[in-house]
This record gives C-alpha cells, structure tokens and sequence, in this order.
C-alpha cells in the first residue's frame, strides 16, 4: 500500500486523498491509501460519518514550518511515502525546500521556492512567457500602484484599442486579484477598489519610497479554459482533463457588486474541449514552459495549472491560444471535476514522482462529466452580512442529510466547516462552506447539453430541498448558505452556438 498525503485545508485536498484511495483504474495497480495532513477541524468526523477510506495528520498550526515539521516526522515514521502540497502558499514560504534539505524533497510532487515566482509574481512570469514565447496578452505594462495618472493613460489606451484593460494585484491573491475595467466610468472605482484590498500587502511587502508594483493587461476575448499539468523532473507532462471555472460570484460579467472569487464552481471537461485544443496547449504552453524552467534551473515534479483564452472559429477548432496566468498547484475548485473523471490519479502521482510520466497517461471517463458547485454563505446574519465574499456569518450549525446524498449519488466535501464535539454539531465558518459534486454517463440519444442538464438539476434539488442546510440564527427553518444555478449551462450554450460539430 503507498501511502499518499495531501497537504491542505481545502476540498480539493480532502477529494484528492479519497479519490487516490478509492478509484478503480483497469490499467494500472490501485494500491494507494490517500491522507489529509492538517486539513479543517470538520473533515475527520464527516469523513468517518460517511465511511470514507482516508486517514489525518494533525499538524500543529497552518504554518510551513509546522506543516514541514509534521511531514518529515511522517516521512520519518513511514507514515506517508509521497506527498502533494496543494495550497500555494505553502511552495512560496519553501515547504520543498525544508523537505528537501531533512533528504525525502524527491517524494514531493511541488515546486521549490526558487520556482514559486511563476503564481507569486505575475510580472516575472509574464517575462518568463516572453522569453519563451508562449502568447499572453497582447499589451501589458508595469506601473507604481501609487501612481493613479499613470494607471488612468494606461487603461484608457487599452480601453481604446484592446475593448478594455484588467488591473492585477500581481503577487498571490488566491485567484481574486485581476479586477476587469470594460469603460472610461470603471476606471477609478475598480482602481480605488483594487488599492482598498491589497493596500495592506503593498506595505508589508514595500516601503514608503519604493514602488508598488501593479501588472496591468489589455483584455483578452475568447473562452476562458484551464488545463492541469502534472511534470517530471526529466520534463515528461501530462494534461489531466479540462476544467471550465465559474469565478464571478453570481451570474453575468463580473464588476464591482459582482467580484471575481476562489471560485464558485466548475465543470469537466470543458464545453470546448477537443483533441485538437489539448495538442495546442502541449505545442503553445505545456513544451516552452517546461523548456523555459528547465532552462532557468527550476524544474522538479510538479503541477502547473496554466488559465487561458482560447478563440475559435466556426469549426470548433481552436485558432488562437493566450495564458492569463499560470498556477503552481491544482485549482479550487476546478480540479474536484477534474479529479473525479479519473481513475488512476495515484498511478499519475507515482509516475510524476519517479520520473516516467511518458509511461503513464491519464485514464479518463471519457463518457462522463463531472460538476462541482460551491456552498457559499448568503446574506443576512445578525450584522447584516453580504455573505461571500464580503463579511460572512460564522458559527452557525450545519445540517446535512447524509443518507439522502449517498442515495442520490451526490458527494459533499466539506470545507469552510468546524465541528463542534460539545454540541456534536458541524458548524460554518463562512466563506465556502462545502461543494456539491456528482458525475454523470451519457445516455443514448442524449446530448452533452441534456445530460448535464440532469445532473445539475439533481445537485441542486439537493440544495433546494434543504438536504445541507446552514441554520439561521434568526430563522431556524431557513438556509443561510447561496449557490450558482448556472455550473455547467455552458454544454447547452457551446451546442447552440456549434450545432455541427458537437
């Protein structure tokens, strides 16, 4: 049995460890125990409520150097053989490096904290993609945040000749720190907005006297698609299937009451997805960024989490493909999907880990998809809260229909969740509190567009239903928790749009 552990406290690293324990691959061996390192005070009891095979190790604090402290004991005690950071944060502040220096860094699938800068700073990797030629934007500019006039030429330049200008707070920002402004009006609301957020991190990280950096970016068309990159230290990649993410908080375009967040939910394999849109992204990104960090010194086992635009013409084929930024660990909560159309993850590990990924291509449910929609605190609460993503009601208890989900087929994975053994009761921290998950096969004579349809139909049923509940503290027959209707609407919307070729 290999023992695998995830590090994080997240969903994507609960659903990793369970889909490594659990999933049936018919090529390759299924020997894995999949297990959390930390994850959130909620997780081990729900996890053995539901009788999922995944096992916990506790790590004193949500520091790197107790999650390094609590690994190498681990890795010491032949408590895990491999590891997986999920979490960015852990790569920028060196977990790798402090693994690597106690002698177990070669069973760590992440990238050093001499590699980090590729999701920690968004201008370096910008010229990164430069010098290997691997297409970004078609203008962006360094400018000091400080520096309004500046800012204001720049983005009305880009407003005239580009349709509109993207601000990006260019250090980590968990995925929310690109704010779009469509029109000359946005300009200073999404500015002044934008400095309000990250004001705090600019003084942390800067003096008075030096500049702050902001990236700014000429605004991007097509459809927004990501891919999942696992890397060898020898260069062999594989694309693990696409995602399409829902990060706007409610539907529609995104703007300042409807901001970009860790994301809101997320389908698999994206609408657009063909072979020909996987062979372009191994030619256009996954090559010449492997190449370029070879070059710089900086390639190990890793994953690479590339967001891009894609064009395509009236054939469905893919015609232009641009990066919007790259990542350095699995996306939350696109990877889930991801994940659950794939039965030999722990295989794919492995090989990464070793060496061989030419060896070991990822095994697919190529007739299924798979949607995940998040649980998010709504509005209300005793202060007045916006719910998610601007203040949150907090410690309200939980309640979840265990049985009603096993006998639908839906899986929950908590996140956003503590438990409380006084009360035995789960309660909310806010934010994300959890997300709905299920797959779907297609049936014959039935559309993507229809199959889907099904399936998010169920998920939401669920939630309509009251089958996981957030209890008011004012209304204790109510549901404090809000989700998007519209995860995975898109099949529908792509074979309108391509009706031949779908």
């Amino acid at each position: 049995m290999k023992k695998i552990a995830f590090a994080g406290t997240d969903g994507r690293t609960l659903l990793w460890a369970l889909i490594v324990s659990t999933a049936t691959s018919e090529k390759y061996e299924n020997n894995y125990q999949g297990i959390v390192m930390r994850g959130t005070p909620a997780m081990p009891k729900f996890v053995e409520m539901v009788g999922w095979p995944v096992s916990f190790i506790p790590t004193r604090s949500n520091t790197a150097d107790d999650y390094a402290t609590a690994i190498i004991d681990a890795f010491t005690n032949a408590e895990i053989d491999y590891l997986v950071p999920m979490p960015e944060a852990l790569l920028f502040e060196g977990l790798v490096d402090r693994i690597s220096e106690a002698g177990f860094g070669h069973r760590v699938l992440g990238l050093n904290q001499s590699g980090a800068y590729i999701e920690g700073d968004k201008i370096k990797c910008k010229q990164l993609c430069r010098e290997a030629g691997i297409p970004v934007a078609d203008a962006w500019d360094e400018v000091d945040a400080r520096h309004y006039e500046a800012i204001l030429r720049t983005c009305l330049d880009y407003i005239d000749r580009y349709s509109g200008a993207v601000l990006k707070y260019p250090y980590s920002a968990g995925g929310k720190g690109a704010r779009i402004i469509l029109n000359a009006w946005e300009i200073r609301q999404v500015y002044d907005t934008l400095i309000a957020d990250y004001k705090d991190n600019y003084k942390r990280l800067f003096t008075k006297k030096k500049p702050w950096p902001l990236l700014i970016e000429s605004l991007m068309s097509g459809a927004e698609i990501s891919f999942t990159i696992l890397v060898d230290a020898h260069g062999h990649y594989q694309i693990l299937p696409t995602a399409m993410d829902y990060p706007e908080r409610f539907e529609g375009p995104s703007g300042r009451d409807n901001p970009i967040t860790g994301g809101t939910g997320a389908v698999s394999p994206h609408p657009m997805e063909t072979p020909v849109l996987i062979e372009m992204a191994k030619k256009t990104i996954a090559e010449p960024l492997i190449a370029a960090m070879r070059q710089e010194g900086i390639l190990r086992p890793c994953i690479l989490y590339p967001g891009c635009f894609v064009s395509f013409d009236a054939d469905m084929r893919p015609v232009r493909i641009r990066v919007s930024e790259i990542n350095i660990r699995p996306g939350e909560p696109e990877v889930q999907p991801v994940a659950r159309r794939l039965r030999n993850l722990g295989a794919l590990i492995l090989a990464a880990l070793n060496g061989n990924l030419d060896e070991v291509e990822p095994e697919v449910r190529d007739d299924q998809v798979s949607i995940n929609i998040a649980l998010m605190t709504g509005s209300g609460g005793p202060d007045g809260q916006k719910g998610y993503p601007w203040s949150c009601t907090k410690g309200e208890p939980i309640a979840v229909d265990i049985k009603y989900l096993k006998r639908k087929g839906i899986q929950l994975i908590p996140s956003a969740m503590s438990y409380a053994e006084n009360d035995k009761l789960f309660k909310s921290d806010g934010t994300r509190v959890a997300f709905l998950n299920g797959n779907i096969t297609l049936k014959p004579n039935e559309s993507r567009g229809q199959m889907v349809d099904r399936l998010r139909r169920k998920l939401l049923a669920a939630y309509d239903n009251g089958k996981i509940r957030v209890i008011p503290r004012e209304d204790k027959s109510g549901n404090r928790l809000d989700l998007r209707r519209d995860i995975g609407r898109h099949f529908f919307i792509a074979e309108h749009i391509f009706p031949d070729t779908l």
